[in-house]
Protein backbone atom coordinates (compact mmCIF):
# COMPACT_ATOMS: atom_id res chain seq x y z
CA UNK A 1 0.00 0.00 0.00
CA UNK A 2 3.08 2.47 0.08
CA UNK A 3 1.93 3.13 -3.57
CA UNK A 4 -1.88 4.51 -2.36
CA UNK A 5 0.09 6.41 0.72
CA UNK A 6 1.96 8.53 -1.88
CA UNK A 7 -1.16 9.30 -3.71
CA UNK A 8 -2.87 13.20 -2.93
CA UNK A 9 -5.98 12.40 -5.19
CA UNK A 10 -8.38 9.23 -4.54
CA UNK A 11 -11.84 8.36 -6.46
CA UNK A 12 -13.31 6.33 -4.49
CA UNK A 13 -14.38 6.45 -0.88
CA UNK A 14 -12.55 8.44 1.92
CA UNK A 15 -8.80 10.12 1.57
CA UNK A 16 -6.75 8.20 3.93
CA UNK A 17 -6.07 9.44 7.05
CA UNK A 18 -2.98 8.97 9.29
CA UNK A 19 -3.80 6.94 12.91
CA UNK A 20 -2.56 10.02 14.84
CA UNK A 21 -5.06 12.13 12.95
CA UNK A 22 -7.91 9.86 13.58
CA UNK A 23 -6.99 9.39 17.58
CA UNK A 24 -6.47 12.76 18.44
CA UNK A 25 -10.14 13.65 16.72
CA UNK A 26 -11.20 10.93 18.78
CA UNK A 27 -9.66 12.44 21.89
CA UNK A 28 -11.30 15.66 20.93
CA UNK A 29 -14.58 14.25 20.90
CA UNK A 30 -14.20 12.46 24.39
CA UNK A 31 -12.74 15.92 25.83
CA UNK A 32 -15.81 17.84 24.38
CA UNK A 33 -18.45 15.35 26.06
CA UNK A 34 -16.89 13.95 28.68
CA UNK A 35 -16.72 10.32 27.03
CA UNK A 36 -15.66 7.89 30.20
CA UNK A 37 -14.88 4.28 28.89
CA UNK A 38 -16.85 0.84 29.13
CA UNK A 39 -16.13 -1.72 31.09
CA UNK A 40 -17.36 -5.43 29.12
CA UNK A 41 -19.78 -3.18 27.21
CA UNK A 42 -21.65 -1.25 30.34
CA UNK A 43 -21.47 2.29 30.40
CA UNK A 44 -23.19 5.34 29.17
CA UNK A 45 -20.99 5.68 25.52
CA UNK A 46 -22.34 2.12 24.88
CA UNK A 47 -25.34 1.78 25.86
CA UNK A 48 -26.53 5.53 24.74
CA UNK A 49 -25.23 4.54 21.17
CA UNK A 50 -26.76 1.35 21.21
CA UNK A 51 -30.67 3.19 22.04
CA UNK A 52 -29.85 6.22 19.86
CA UNK A 53 -29.55 3.07 17.20
CA UNK A 54 -32.43 1.21 18.02
CA UNK A 55 -34.70 4.30 18.53
CA UNK A 56 -33.61 5.85 14.77
CA UNK A 57 -34.61 2.12 12.89
CA UNK A 58 -37.32 1.45 15.39
CA UNK A 59 -36.50 -1.47 17.61
CA UNK A 60 -36.87 -2.45 20.86
CA UNK A 61 -33.71 -2.82 21.93
CA UNK A 62 -29.76 -3.18 19.82
CA UNK A 63 -26.37 -4.26 20.88
CA UNK A 64 -22.86 -3.25 19.84
CA UNK A 65 -20.33 -5.95 18.56
CA UNK A 66 -17.12 -5.71 17.16
CA UNK A 67 -17.62 -7.27 13.92
CA UNK A 68 -20.32 -8.05 11.33
CA UNK A 69 -19.57 -11.55 10.65
CA UNK A 70 -20.41 -12.52 14.46
CA UNK A 71 -23.75 -10.30 14.44
CA UNK A 72 -25.07 -12.49 11.04
CA UNK A 73 -24.18 -15.81 12.08
CA UNK A 74 -25.47 -15.56 15.73
CA UNK A 75 -28.95 -13.34 14.11
CA UNK A 76 -29.61 -16.44 11.90
CA UNK A 77 -28.62 -19.35 14.16
CA UNK A 78 -30.73 -17.99 16.54
CA UNK A 79 -33.61 -17.43 14.39
CA UNK A 80 -33.23 -20.95 12.36
CA UNK A 81 -33.40 -22.31 16.39
CA UNK A 82 -36.33 -20.53 16.90
CA UNK A 83 -37.95 -21.76 13.98
CA UNK A 84 -37.09 -25.62 14.21
CA UNK A 85 -35.38 -25.37 10.66
CA UNK A 86 -31.84 -24.56 9.85
CA UNK A 87 -32.44 -23.18 6.35
CA UNK A 88 -31.61 -19.94 5.35
CA UNK A 89 -32.81 -18.22 2.44
CA UNK A 90 -30.10 -15.70 0.83
CA UNK A 91 -28.83 -14.16 -2.33
CA UNK A 92 -26.20 -16.08 -3.98
CA UNK A 93 -24.06 -12.54 -3.63
CA UNK A 94 -24.73 -12.69 -0.09
CA UNK A 95 -21.38 -11.63 2.04
CA UNK A 96 -22.17 -14.59 4.52
CA UNK A 97 -21.51 -16.87 1.94
CA UNK A 98 -18.82 -14.74 -0.21
CA UNK A 99 -17.05 -13.52 2.36
CA UNK A 100 -17.14 -14.98 5.89
CA UNK A 101 -15.30 -18.35 4.71
CA UNK A 102 -17.79 -20.31 5.36
CA UNK A 103 -18.66 -20.06 8.84
CA UNK A 104 -21.91 -21.27 8.92
CA UNK A 105 -21.29 -24.35 7.45
CA UNK A 106 -18.15 -25.15 9.39
CA UNK A 107 -19.47 -24.03 12.82
CA UNK A 108 -22.89 -25.54 11.79
CA UNK A 109 -24.70 -22.36 12.26
CA UNK A 110 -27.44 -22.73 9.74
CA UNK A 111 -28.12 -23.77 5.73
CA UNK A 112 -27.84 -21.91 3.27
CA UNK A 113 -30.56 -21.62 0.27
CA UNK A 114 -29.34 -19.60 -2.56
CA UNK A 115 -32.93 -17.24 -4.07
CA UNK A 116 -32.74 -15.67 -6.85
CA UNK A 117 -30.82 -14.47 -9.92
CA UNK A 118 -27.24 -13.89 -9.08
CA UNK A 119 -27.32 -10.69 -11.29
CA UNK A 120 -30.63 -9.31 -9.90
CA UNK A 121 -32.22 -8.84 -6.51
CA UNK A 122 -34.76 -11.27 -4.97
CA UNK A 123 -38.59 -11.31 -4.66
CA UNK A 124 -40.74 -12.91 -2.71
CA UNK A 125 -41.51 -15.37 -5.85
CA UNK A 126 -38.19 -16.35 -5.78
CA UNK A 127 -38.76 -17.41 -2.21
CA UNK A 128 -42.08 -19.25 -2.93
CA UNK A 129 -39.99 -21.16 -5.25
CA UNK A 130 -38.33 -23.17 -2.34
CA UNK A 131 -40.62 -26.03 -1.36
CA UNK A 132 -38.98 -26.56 2.07
CA UNK A 133 -39.60 -25.18 5.66
CA UNK A 134 -37.65 -21.93 5.48
CA UNK A 135 -36.26 -20.57 9.08
CA UNK A 136 -34.88 -17.47 8.23
CA UNK A 137 -34.68 -15.09 5.06
CA UNK A 138 -31.51 -12.46 4.58
CA UNK A 139 -32.30 -9.38 2.80
CA UNK A 140 -29.54 -7.29 1.98
CA UNK A 141 -29.88 -3.22 1.27
CA UNK A 142 -28.34 -2.67 -1.11
CA UNK A 143 -26.77 -5.60 -2.24
CA UNK A 144 -23.03 -4.87 -2.92
CA UNK A 145 -21.82 -7.29 -5.17
CA UNK A 146 -24.04 -6.02 -8.04
CA UNK A 147 -23.80 -2.43 -7.54
CA UNK A 148 -25.24 -1.35 -4.99
CA UNK A 149 -28.80 -2.45 -6.17
CA UNK A 150 -31.96 -1.68 -4.09
CA UNK A 151 -35.22 -3.87 -4.86
CA UNK A 152 -38.32 -1.84 -6.09
CA UNK A 153 -39.63 -0.83 -2.81
CA UNK A 154 -43.20 -2.55 -3.48
CA UNK A 155 -41.32 -5.74 -4.37
CA UNK A 156 -39.59 -5.41 -0.64
CA UNK A 157 -42.94 -4.78 0.97
CA UNK A 158 -44.37 -7.99 -0.70
CA UNK A 159 -41.62 -9.82 0.86
CA UNK A 160 -42.07 -8.59 4.16
CA UNK A 161 -45.32 -9.22 3.37
CA UNK A 162 -44.96 -13.15 2.78
CA UNK A 163 -41.99 -13.30 5.13
CA UNK A 164 -44.76 -12.17 8.21
CA UNK A 165 -47.85 -14.42 6.66
CA UNK A 166 -45.44 -17.77 6.79
CA UNK A 167 -43.27 -17.20 9.87
CA UNK A 168 -40.25 -16.74 8.10
CA UNK A 169 -37.72 -14.61 10.23
CA UNK A 170 -36.34 -11.78 8.18
CA UNK A 171 -33.26 -10.22 8.74
CA UNK A 172 -31.70 -7.66 6.87
CA UNK A 173 -28.02 -7.59 6.25
CA UNK A 174 -27.63 -3.39 6.70
CA UNK A 175 -23.89 -2.76 6.29
CA UNK A 176 -25.30 0.00 4.16
CA UNK A 177 -28.40 0.76 5.29
CA UNK A 178 -27.24 4.08 5.81
CA UNK A 179 -26.74 4.57 2.17
CA UNK A 180 -30.32 2.98 1.53
CA UNK A 181 -32.30 5.40 3.03
CA UNK A 182 -30.82 8.10 0.48
CA UNK A 183 -31.77 5.84 -2.25
CA UNK A 184 -35.39 5.15 -1.25
CA UNK A 185 -36.01 8.80 -0.01
CA UNK A 186 -37.48 6.99 3.25
CA UNK A 187 -36.89 6.89 6.46
CA UNK A 188 -34.22 4.22 8.31
CA UNK A 189 -37.25 3.43 10.64
CA UNK A 190 -39.90 2.89 7.23
CA UNK A 191 -37.21 0.59 5.87
CA UNK A 192 -36.78 -1.53 8.95
CA UNK A 193 -39.94 -1.87 9.56
CA UNK A 194 -41.27 -5.28 8.48
CA UNK A 195 -37.62 -6.51 9.42
CA UNK A 196 -37.13 -9.05 12.45
CA UNK A 197 -33.59 -8.21 12.77
CA UNK A 198 -31.29 -6.09 11.53
CA UNK A 199 -27.45 -6.03 11.44
CA UNK A 200 -25.64 -2.45 10.46
CA UNK A 201 -22.08 -1.80 10.15
CA UNK A 202 -20.13 1.94 11.20
CA UNK A 203 -16.65 1.30 9.37
CA UNK A 204 -17.85 0.92 5.74
CA UNK A 205 -20.55 4.02 5.13
CA UNK A 206 -20.01 5.49 8.57
CA UNK A 207 -16.21 5.37 8.52
CA UNK A 208 -15.24 3.97 11.84
CA UNK A 209 -12.61 1.77 12.55
CA UNK A 210 -14.94 -1.09 13.27
CA UNK A 211 -17.95 -2.28 14.56
CA UNK A 212 -21.22 -3.16 14.21
CA UNK A 213 -24.56 -3.34 15.92
CA UNK A 214 -27.37 -6.11 16.48
CA UNK A 215 -31.48 -4.67 16.24
CA UNK A 216 -34.39 -6.76 17.46
CA UNK A 217 -37.23 -7.45 19.55
CA UNK A 218 -35.62 -7.49 23.52
CA UNK A 219 -35.21 -11.28 23.68
CA UNK A 220 -33.72 -11.62 21.10
CA UNK A 221 -30.89 -8.98 21.76
CA UNK A 222 -30.57 -10.72 24.72
CA UNK A 223 -30.12 -14.06 23.54
CA UNK A 224 -27.83 -12.21 20.40
CA UNK A 225 -25.70 -10.89 23.94
CA UNK A 226 -25.14 -14.26 25.12
CA UNK A 227 -23.77 -15.89 21.74
CA UNK A 228 -21.78 -13.39 21.00
CA UNK A 229 -20.12 -13.40 24.30
CA UNK A 230 -19.87 -17.39 23.71
CA UNK A 231 -18.23 -16.73 20.60
CA UNK A 232 -15.09 -14.00 21.76
CA UNK A 233 -17.13 -11.24 21.62
CA UNK A 234 -17.09 -9.09 24.63
CA UNK A 235 -13.85 -7.03 24.62
CA UNK A 236 -13.41 -5.18 27.72
CA UNK A 237 -13.22 -1.68 26.18
CA UNK A 238 -15.89 -1.19 22.96
CA UNK A 239 -15.56 2.73 24.20
CA UNK A 240 -12.78 3.07 21.09
CA UNK A 241 -14.71 1.61 18.42
CA UNK A 242 -17.80 3.36 20.02
CA UNK A 243 -16.44 6.55 19.88
CA UNK A 244 -14.69 6.47 16.15
CA UNK A 245 -18.31 5.94 15.16
CA UNK A 246 -20.80 7.88 17.36
CA UNK A 247 -18.70 10.96 16.29
CA UNK A 248 -18.99 11.04 12.78
CA UNK A 249 -22.52 9.12 12.38
CA UNK A 250 -24.80 12.18 12.71
CA UNK A 251 -22.33 14.15 9.78
CA UNK A 252 -21.91 11.00 7.63
CA UNK A 253 -25.37 10.16 7.68
CA UNK A 254 -26.82 13.56 6.66
CA UNK A 255 -24.65 13.59 3.80
CA UNK A 256 -26.07 10.43 2.63
CA UNK A 257 -28.36 12.39 -0.15
CA UNK A 258 -25.46 14.18 -1.48
CA UNK A 259 -23.07 11.55 -1.99
CA UNK A 260 -26.06 9.79 -4.35
CA UNK A 261 -26.53 13.36 -5.92
CA UNK A 262 -22.63 13.03 -6.40
CA UNK A 263 -23.12 9.86 -7.63
CA UNK A 264 -25.87 10.72 -10.05
CA UNK A 265 -23.45 13.41 -11.61
CA UNK A 266 -20.63 10.89 -11.91
CA UNK A 267 -22.79 9.02 -14.23
CA UNK A 268 -23.56 11.78 -16.50
CA UNK A 269 -20.18 12.09 -17.09
CA UNK A 270 -19.62 8.41 -17.38
CA UNK A 271 -21.69 8.29 -20.72
CA UNK A 272 -19.03 10.57 -22.25
CA UNK A 273 -16.83 7.58 -21.82
CA UNK A 274 -18.79 4.36 -23.20
CA UNK A 275 -15.73 2.57 -23.15
CA UNK A 276 -16.56 2.05 -19.18
CA UNK A 277 -20.02 0.21 -18.85
CA UNK A 278 -21.55 0.70 -15.04
CA UNK A 279 -23.86 -1.42 -13.03
CA UNK A 280 -26.37 -0.79 -12.20
CA UNK A 281 -27.62 1.51 -15.46
CA UNK A 282 -28.68 4.08 -13.35
CA UNK A 283 -27.40 4.46 -9.62
CA UNK A 284 -29.25 3.05 -6.64
CA UNK A 285 -27.17 4.34 -3.76
CA UNK A 286 -23.78 5.82 -4.19
CA UNK A 287 -22.13 3.19 -5.08
CA UNK A 288 -21.61 1.38 -8.41
CA UNK A 289 -19.55 -1.01 -10.36
CA UNK A 290 -17.65 -0.33 -13.87
CA UNK A 291 -16.39 -2.25 -16.36
CA UNK A 292 -13.36 -2.45 -17.98
CA UNK A 293 -12.10 -4.10 -21.48
CA UNK A 294 -9.02 -5.63 -20.23
CA UNK A 295 -8.15 -8.31 -17.90
CA UNK A 296 -7.54 -7.71 -13.95
CA UNK A 297 -3.75 -7.56 -14.05
CA UNK A 298 -3.32 -5.06 -17.07
CA UNK A 299 -6.03 -3.12 -14.72
CA UNK A 300 -3.91 -3.23 -11.95
CA UNK A 301 -1.53 -2.07 -13.68
CA UNK A 302 -3.13 0.92 -15.13
CA UNK A 303 -4.05 1.83 -11.25
CA UNK A 304 -0.58 1.46 -10.35
CA UNK A 305 0.80 3.52 -13.29
CA UNK A 306 -1.78 6.33 -12.70
CA UNK A 307 -0.46 6.43 -8.85
CA UNK A 308 2.94 6.45 -9.91
CA UNK A 309 2.80 8.86 -12.94
CA UNK A 310 -0.14 10.98 -11.34
CA UNK A 311 -0.36 10.56 -7.62
CA UNK A 312 -4.22 9.27 -8.55
CA UNK A 313 -5.57 6.02 -6.89
CA UNK A 314 -8.74 5.08 -8.61
CA UNK A 315 -9.42 2.05 -7.01
CA UNK A 316 -8.74 -0.79 -4.49
CA UNK A 317 -8.52 -4.20 -5.90
CA UNK A 318 -10.10 -5.33 -9.79
CA UNK A 319 -12.12 -8.82 -10.23
CA UNK A 320 -12.26 -11.00 -13.26
CA UNK A 321 -15.51 -10.63 -14.93
CA UNK A 322 -17.45 -13.17 -16.89
CA UNK A 323 -16.10 -12.04 -20.01
CA UNK A 324 -12.53 -12.49 -21.24
CA UNK A 325 -10.49 -9.58 -21.29
CA UNK A 326 -12.34 -8.03 -19.14
CA UNK A 327 -12.86 -6.97 -15.96
CA UNK A 328 -14.88 -4.64 -12.92
CA UNK A 329 -14.11 -2.28 -10.36
CA UNK A 330 -15.90 -1.02 -7.42
CA UNK A 331 -16.81 3.10 -6.93
CA UNK A 332 -18.05 4.10 -3.43
CA UNK A 333 -19.20 7.81 -4.29
CA UNK A 334 -18.05 9.60 -0.74
CA UNK A 335 -15.53 12.08 0.40
CA UNK A 336 -12.80 11.63 -2.24
CA UNK A 337 -14.99 12.38 -4.92
CA UNK A 338 -17.56 14.47 -3.91
CA UNK A 339 -14.11 16.94 -3.13
CA UNK A 340 -13.14 16.25 -7.12
CA UNK A 341 -15.01 18.45 -9.88
CA UNK A 342 -16.58 17.08 -12.73
CA UNK A 343 -13.81 18.39 -14.91
CA UNK A 344 -11.24 16.94 -12.76
CA UNK A 345 -13.12 13.67 -12.93
CA UNK A 346 -13.12 14.06 -16.70
CA UNK A 347 -9.36 14.68 -16.68
CA UNK A 348 -9.08 11.28 -14.66
CA UNK A 349 -11.03 9.38 -17.17
CA UNK A 350 -9.40 10.61 -19.84
CA UNK A 351 -5.94 9.30 -18.57
CA UNK A 352 -7.80 5.78 -18.23
CA UNK A 353 -8.98 5.86 -21.69
CA UNK A 354 -5.36 6.79 -22.92
CA UNK A 355 -3.87 3.44 -20.99
CA UNK A 356 -6.74 1.59 -22.21
CA UNK A 357 -6.12 2.70 -25.96
CA UNK A 358 -2.61 2.09 -25.79
CA UNK A 359 -3.42 -1.53 -23.89
CA UNK A 360 -5.33 -2.27 -27.22
CA UNK A 361 -2.34 -1.10 -29.58
CA UNK A 362 0.16 -3.47 -27.57
CA UNK A 363 -1.85 -6.53 -27.65
CA UNK A 364 -1.04 -8.93 -30.21
CA UNK A 365 -3.56 -9.44 -33.19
Amino acid sequence: MELRQRCHTFFSGDKPTTAAEDFAAMARFCEANDIAHDAYGEGALVQGFEKKIADLLGFEKAVFCITGTMVQSVALRLACEAAGSKAVALHPTAHVLLHERSNHQFLDHFKSLHVGDPFRTWTASDLAAWPDRIGAALYELPMREIGGQLPDWTDLEALKAYCRERNIHLHMDGARLWEASAGYKRSLKEIAQGFDSVYVSFYKGIGAHAGAMLLGRADFIAKADTWMKRMGGNVYRRSPYVVSAAMRFDERLAKMPAYLERTQRLYDVLRDFPQLQVNPARPHVNMLHVYFPVGRERLTEIRNELAAEHGIWLFGGAKHAALPDQSSIEWYVGEALSTLSDAQVREILALVIGKLASSRKSSPT
